[in-house]
């Protein structure tokens, strides 16, 4: 199925963040079809901080929505993400927004992304791709 992440960045090599993270995300069962322009963009939430970088990348993968959500959180991890402030600056930020057509709303797992649709920097990534919207027709996640 295709997978696609929104990636982030607004410490540091901003734009060497991401083209890393894209790297660790791969593996035999997360295979990189393409990744978008990277596009500068204002803060969200928090405006008192520096401008990001955003990208969107899509993959292929029968990995399960949780295991796509725990090698992202393991990326940024490596990555020295820190979580001091929510919507704060970060070096590095990976965000699951689609899986095919699966749907989760677990309480730290929602998949499509339940904000993407309001961040012109994912729908700017997405669109380049040209990302289709599974919309209606969707199936609960196995596993």
């Amino acid at each position: 199925m295709k997978v696609y992440f929104g990636l982030g960045s607004n410490l540091g090599d901003r734009e060497g963040s991401i083209r890393t993270a894209v790297q660790k995300l791969q593996g035999a069962d997360l295979r990189l079809i393409r990744l978008s322009s990277i596009y500068e963009t204002e803060p969200v939430g928090l405006l008192d901080q520096p401008m990001f970088l955003n990208a969107v990348a899509e993959f292929e993968s029968e990995l399960s929505p949780r295991e796509l959500l725990n090698r992202a959180l393991g990326v940024e991890r490596e990555m020295g993400r820190v979580r001091a402030v929510v919507n704060g600056p970060r070096n590095i930020d990976i965000d699951l927004l689609h899986c095919g057509d699966l749907v989760v709303d677990e309480p730290d797992l929602v998949v499509p992304h339940p904000r993407y649709r309001e961040r012109e920097f994912v729908m700017r990534g997405l669109r380049e791709l040209q990302f289709r919207d599974p919309g209606a027709s969707v199936r609960p996640a196995r596993g």
